[in-house]
């Protein structure tokens, strides 16, 4: 049963030898009623005249010149062409598995509005994938098998990018592409996170991710680990903080400082935490690093954890449970 047309907005650079196989899976569809927007992002390679030749071939599938530069332009481009009632996003490099528009589309049927229809993931590659993507991938299917993806919101991006899919009214709501904030990816997990939408659990794979060393996400500085911190910390400022509570940071490494070194160009006061005894006492950007039991002396604190190692991190949700205090409410990892 067909429910309603599903808009998939393809932007594309340069990836003539993996838009086939990314266009088949959607062709192969057991849902039939889609739109492919697929938009050239100054590719100089034949992708354009390997898409445009699919487009002759399948009147849903639709090709236009990118009007800017980038992805983001590119995806606004697209978008403004739709006519579908649900909309998602399709990286060109990848492959949807038959049945990832159907589960979607029949999810949100249930659901209605408010909600965000998303699948497992899995990683593949040539060359085989790092222990680094695979702990990821088993950490985001682990929660989209639940549906309590935001609840790690500022880990990492926590919806399986592009393996999403909403009611286009929704879409509208959370302005879509509009803004122009990289990683693009993760700022719209934020404003569905804002909205207050809810994610519908999800146990099989609809998508298969491909790795590879000129993959967009791996070389483009839009990607870079500086443009996800500040992403994260502009939410949090704006969605979680609470300016009535004292604000805590704590780990002093690269995240550590980025994230004080922003609080500090904004003029927020903070106290800064740290574990590492030969950093304990010295001062970073004009704040002194105190010991983190410091945090025993603060009144009803809010703490962002910038620490990444994974047994510290165990240690810190520890003594926090010890002062019963609650994620997502009292304390933030931001990695």
């Amino acid at each position: 049963m067909q429910n309603g047309k599903v808009s998939i907005i393809i932007p594309f650079k340069n990836t003539v030898h993996y838009l086939p196989e990314c266009l088949d899976s959607i062709v192969n569809q057991s849902y039939t009623d889609w739109e492919v927007l697929a938009v050239n992002d100054n590719s100089t390679d034949e992708s354009y005249e390997l898409l445009t030749s699919y487009s002759n071939k399948d009147e849903r599938i639709k090709v236009f010149q990118n009007k800017g530069s980038g992805i983001i332009p590119a995806l606004q481009t697209g978008y403004a062409k739709n006519n579908g009632a649900f909309v998602t996003r399709m990286d060109s490099d990848d492959i949807m598995r038959p049945n990832r528009l159907e589960v979607m589309v029949n999810s949100l049927h249930e659901t209605g509005p408010g909600y965000i229809a998303v699948g497992q993931v899995k990683y593949f590659s040539d060359r085989g994938i790092s222990n680094g993507y695979e702990r990821y991938e088993e950490w985001l299917n682990g929660l989209t098998s639940t549906g309590n993806n935001f609840d790690e919101i500022y880990k990492e991006c926590v919806i399986p990018s592009p393996c999403w899919m909403v009611h286009r009214e929704d879409f509208e709501k959370c302005e879509g592409f509009k803004p122009q904030r990289y990683p693009e990816d993760y700022d719209l997990t934020f404003r569905f996170y804002e909205q207050g939408f809810k994610i519908i659990p999800c146990d099989p794979v609809l998508h298969m991710w491909r790795d590879y060393d000129t993959r967009t996400s791996r070389t483009h500085e839009h990607y870079a680990q500086n443009y996800f911190l500040d992403i994260k910390l502009h939410y949090f400022l704006k969605l979680n903080h609470d300016l009535t509570r004292p604000l805590v940071v704590w780990g002093a490494g690269f995240k550590g400082k980025k994230i004080a070194k922003g609080l500090k160009k904004q003029g927020l006061e903070f106290v800064w935490l740290c574990d590492n005894p030969k950093k304990i006492g010295k001062s970073i950007y004009g704040k002194e690093l105190v010991h983190f039991e410091a945090l025993q002396n603060l009144n009803n604190p809010q703490s962002i954890i910038t620490v990444a190692n994974e047994n510290a991190q165990k240690e810190i949700r520890r003594y926090f449970s010890e002062l019963e205090q609650s994620p997502m409410q009292d304390y933030f990892f931001f990695c």
